[in-house]
């Protein structure tokens, strides 16, 4: 071993004339535990809003949606062969998406139709109860006279008042041109099931129909809004859009669920960016406690440190001593932290003992997702301000004359 480590790590193990010096190094470990502990238990919380948010996102959307420009996409079978056969999709299913009005009985609420083929929507939108509007067809085949299903989101139905069963007349703006002007498309559903992805911008606007009484609603007969695409890896979703676009080129174009929600995820991004450095500003000030202590014990042991000089030692081992105490500190606190974040965020995650408040998140517990890129980012960010701060406290030492440190002793 170096001789400045066995120095070193002699300073670091003996009891110092002065208690305040170990009372100080006491709460710079202290210091630097805390603010590791708290960095990995927020950043591990945040991920996990992201990552849940990110799920219900995509339980309600596809990865990718294919539209045409200017003429009615009406080729979609032949455009849905190609889009299959595309390395990395999974899926595909044509879709109609448009703004109506649904009138109740007891209310009425603008909201967003969308028509998807009951039999490949699934494949995309996993979490669709398409099969209470299958269910609901299969009924009418026997009884034509039964309204075509709908399938609303919980907070519309709720806006509606209206339930399961209920009946409610969706109005268009696609209508017909009489005599009198234009006349908007009106037509009778009823209400067959309730969803709820958990998010009210979803819940309070979608209504889902099977695609061919979209297409009789508003008047699209063998046309479609465009193609829904589901992909194996979400995160390589823009290098798919880039290659269906190349493939099939224009009119068609193509948008992934990261640039639907670019503004959503770059406000999280930035929010778990200044949590960081807010938070790091613990692990600063515990540096500093590391700065203060170090420069006592230059202070103290500038006795030790003359006859060092005087024995030969050079002006780099002395500062790798006092580097070698100040950064063991340092990790000793980043350990300590990084194990007991680490903890916690697994009991987090297994008793779910925080809850939330239902009415105003839309989840009940913290979500919490350890991501050990982070724990490493975080514990090297702790070791590096900890390093920095013994600079100084070593340069000093260093730079300290052995005749007159003799002299005063």
């Amino acid at each position: 071993m170096a001789v400045e480590f066995f120095i070193g790590r002699r300073y670091l193990r003996s009891k110092q004339k002065q208690a305040f010096i170990s009372l100080i190094t006491i709460l710079s470990i202290a210091g630097v535990t805390v603010g590791v502990m708290a960095l990995i238990i927020v950043i591990a919380v945040m991920a996990g809003f992201e990552s849940d948010l990110k799920e219900r996102m995509i339980s309600v959307e596809s990865h990718l949606v294919l539209q045409r420009h200017l003429a009615p996409f009406t080729e979609y079978e032949q455009i849905l062969n190609t889009v299959i056969a595309e390395p990395g999709v999974e899926a595909a299913t044509p879709f109609v998406l448009s703004q109506i009005m649904l009138r109740a009985a007891t209310g009425v609420s603008g909201g967003l139709l969308r028509g998807v083929d009951l039999a490949s929507a699934t494949d995309v939108i996993q979490h669709l109860q398409t099969d209470l509007l299958a269910s609901h067809m299969a009924k009418r085949e026997t009884n034509p006279d039964l309204p075509p299903g709908l399938l609303l989101g919980k907070e519309l139905a709720g806006n509606l008042g209206i339930a399961v069963g209920d009946t409610v007349h969706l109005i268009s703006p696609r209508g017909m041109i009489s005599p009198i002007g234009h006349v908007p498309a009106m037509k009778r559903f009823q209400v067959v099931g309730l969803f709820e992805s958990g998010l009210y911008e979803y819940d309070a606007a979608l209504a889902f129909v099977s695609l061919e009484d979209a297409q009789k609603m508003l008047r699209m007969q063998g046309a479609v809004t465009g193609i829904e695409i589901r992909v194996t890896d979400i995160y390589n979703v823009q290098k798919i859009r880039e290659q269906l676009i190349e493939k099939l080129g224009f009119p068609y174009w193509a948008k992934d669920w990261m640039q639907k929600n670019s503004n959503l995820f770059s406000a999280l991004k930035l929010e778990k960016t200044v949590m960081f450095i807010i938070l790091a500003l613990i692990v600063m000030v515990a540096a500093f406690n590391i700065a203060s202590s170090l420069i006592m014990m230059v202070m103290e042991k500038k006795k030790d440190i003359a006859i060092l000089r005087t024995m030969g030692a050079t002006n780099q081992q002395i500062r790798r001593i006092f580097v070698f105490k100040g950064m063991a500190i340092g990790a000793i606190g980043t350990s300590l932290g990084a194990v007991l974040g680490i903890a916690l965020c697994g009991l987090l995650a297994r008793y779910r003992f925080i809850e939330l408040p239902s009415d105003v998140y839309y989840i009940t517990t913290l979500p919490v997702q350890l991501q050990w890129l982070d724990v490493l980012s975080i514990a090297l960010a702790a070791l590096g301000i900890c390093f920095l701060a013994t600079i100084y406290p070593a340069r000093q030492a260093s730079k300290l004359d052995p005749v007159e440190a003799i002299r005063n002793a």
